[in-house]
């Protein structure tokens, strides 16, 4: 979508919490400058944005009034497609799927809507000119176009992902759920659920609702719907007597959003069933204050027990009152409103107490009672982000004579008489309790770095945790280049390679593919170039083993090809990887083990330059004229 990148921005270190991020929205001006601008949109009338730069900050606002197919213009029940299905690679990041993962499914109909915005120049080039421009962005919309504000947001993110950390924002008022879990858990893996927060009122149905065609295609929902843009486009003039629709009426759009939220807040996490999920951060506002939340789980449970405290007369006007939810979040700075002798004299205690308030549940005995459960659950999920990144420290430090014994192992094999090398020693091993020993060790430091990615896409560790801390860059290379050779090595020895394919393309582990963005990251910050780390006994590229792999068994191919074609394609392939390993070996980025006598490379590169001799005659004879 963009074609340039952000410059340094206000928020470019992103909030380590979601008290953070709701306290900063608070106290700053940009959930009023965003509201402003989403009003401007929805008074143009649909389909309409409006793009504007206030001081150093860039704004995008969608209209929340939106052509009537976004809310079913899909025939099918669900109302959710796959996110790849925006084609041009606009989302691959999100879109990379692993293994037993469902894919990343968004609303059709906002996808629909996203193509059309997609599809016209005025916008992309005001958006491009904003990001050249402005130290930060704020993509915004009310309604549905804020669930359109957060598609566009991701694919600025993606594609600012490859040039520069991008300053982006999304806030979204009132905002229906966008996508599936896939989605949710995608954003947390790339540490974007700081850039999105959706303010939701009290007693607001449509962020409750998952539009689907049970609800779309009634005469009630129609009936709202066109009363809602009507206002939205002429706000002075909404008159609540104009509203067409009876008691009853209201009644049955309520009990539909209750039943819905009920229905979501029961869906646990890793459930296969597809169904709508919040991501990113949201803002709950009351009369009281306000409270934020990121925690999907406990997200979801509040926003079925507010909407439990709400009635069917507010179904009409709630969608309508972000303005003056937004006016009073302003004016109020976080102020939260207490009766006197209401607060615990435990703090932990105090704060739960203040959270209710601020949802207006404190009076609501049962309510109050299940949504202070709802807020205690979330907060043992949310351990704080620097405890959990030292608790790391200390469990590396208690594992790392299992890496000092892989180490011991390597420098053994490169001195044995066998002189087969590291990877081969490994991958011809026999019973003894040494490779055991070792091949225990390599399970062992999988499980901590497995465990350490997994906290990063729970959202359980500093947002910039890998720059920040010195160890993690360093160790997590040096655990790359020490012991994904081995991880190849078994791949290769187990037969892996037969049911899945080569490593490289099926079989690399996502923490490798982590840890070479780290490195990547580092060397291009810190501008190191092509120097060696202090690890000068290991092959730089960890997934030379691989290679060789992949090489040998073009080699055993050609030997039997007779094909001209094919023999030139095995021919050239062979050719550039032996050029490759030279251009390791000159730039010293290979360690001794590789031309190790009988090692797997040296025996391969002493094979294909025999063989070199025989073929070439027989593919000039092949080839014609």
């Amino acid at each position: 979508m963009a074609r340039r990148c952000c410059k340094s921005g206000h928020w470019k270190e992103r909030f380590e919490t979601s008290a953070m991020m709701g306290t900063f929205l608070a106290s700053t001006p940009l959930l009023k400058e965003a509201w402003r601008l989403c009003s401007a949109a929805n008074a143009m009338g649909c389909g309409a944005f409006v793009v504007e730069q206030v001081g150093g900050v860039g704004y995008v606002a969608f209209s929340g009034v939106q052509e009537m197919p976004v809310l079913g213009w899909d025939p099918s029940c669900t109302m959710l497609a796959p996110l790849d299905a925006a084609g041009h690679g606009l989302f691959a990041a999100l879109t990379r799927r692993y293994e037993g993962e469902e894919p990343v499914m968004v609303h059709s109909g906002v996808l629909h809507r996203f193509h059309h915005y997609q599809s016209r120049n005025d916008l992309q080039s005001q958006i491009d000119s904003l990001l050249d421009k402005t130290k930060s962005i704020v993509i915004t919309g009310h309604s549905i176009g804020g669930s359109v504000a957060f598609l566009t947001a991701l694919s600025v993110l993606s594609f600012l992902k490859s040039i520069f950390p991008p300053s982006v924002l999304c806030i979204g008022f009132g905002s229906p759920f966008l996508g599936n879990e896939s989605l949710s858990r995608a954003i947390l893996r790339e540490r974007w659920a700081s850039n999105f927060c959706n303010v939701v009122a009290t007693h607001d149905i449509l962020p409750r609702l998952s539009l689907d065609q049970s609800l779309v295609q009634t005469p009630h929902w129609k009936a709202l719907i066109r009363f809602w843009y009507t206002s939205m486009m002429s706000p002075n003039s909404m008159n609540l007597t104009d509203f067409p629709l009876t008691e009853e009426d209201k009644a049955w759009l309520f009990s539909f959003a209750v039943a819905n939220m009920e229905r979501l807040a029961q869906v646990g996490e890793g459930s296969r069933w597809r169904s709508f999920w919040p991501l990113g951060n949201y803002l709950f506002c009351s009369e009281e204050g306000m409270i934020c939340l990121d925690n999907a789980i406990s997200v979801k449970k509040m926003m079925h027990l507010m909407l439990r405290t709400s009635s069917p007369s507010c179904v009409i006007e709630e969608h309508l009152k972000y303005g003056w939810y937004v006016e009073r979040l302003s004016l109020q700075s976080l102020g939260r409103r207490f009766k006197e002798g209401h607060l615990s004299e435990s703090s932990y205690e105090a704060s739960l107490s203040m959270a209710l308030n601020s949802l207006g549940t404190s009076q609501q005995v049962l309510i109050a009672l299940m949504a202070k459960d709802c807020l205690k659950m979330a907060r043992q999920k949310e351990r704080h982000p620097n405890l959990n990144a030292a608790y790391l420290a200390i469990k590396l430090s208690k594992i790392a004579p299992y890496r000092a014994e892989i180490e011991w192992y390597k420098a053994c094999c490169d001195n044995s008489d066998k002189q087969r090398g590291y990877y081969d020693s490994f991958k011809q091993r026999g019973a003894s309790k040494r490779e055991s020993h070792i091949n225990k060790n390599r399970i062992i430091l999988k499980a901590f770095w497995d465990g350490v990615v997994s906290m990063m896409d729970r959202n359980e560790l500093p947002l910039n945790f890998h720059k920040s801390l010195e160890w993690v860059i360093e160790e997590s290379q040096l655990y790359k280049l020490l012991v994904e050779p081995l991880d190849i090595a078994e791949y290769y020895r187990s037969g892996m390679h037969l049911k899945k394919g080569h490593y490289i393309s099926n079989g690399r582990e996502r923490r490798y593919e982590i840890f070479n963005q780290w490195w990547t990251e580092r060397v291009v910050i810190e501008k190191l170039g092509n120097r060696r780390t202090r690890y000068t006994s290991l092959t730089q590229d960890t997934c030379f083993w691989a290679r060789v792999e992949e090489a040998k068994e073009w080699l055993d191919k050609i030997k039997s090809e007779s094909d001209p074609n094919n023999l030139v394609f095995l021919r050239d392939r062979l050719n550039e990887f032996e050029a490759y390993a030279m251009k390791l070996f000159d730039g010293k980025e290979a360690s001794a083990d590789v031309l190790a006598k009988n090692s797997s490379f040296s025996l391969w590169l002493k094979e294909w330059r025999a063989l070199k001799s025989q073929i070439y005659p027989l593919i000039e004879l092949a080839l014609p004229d």
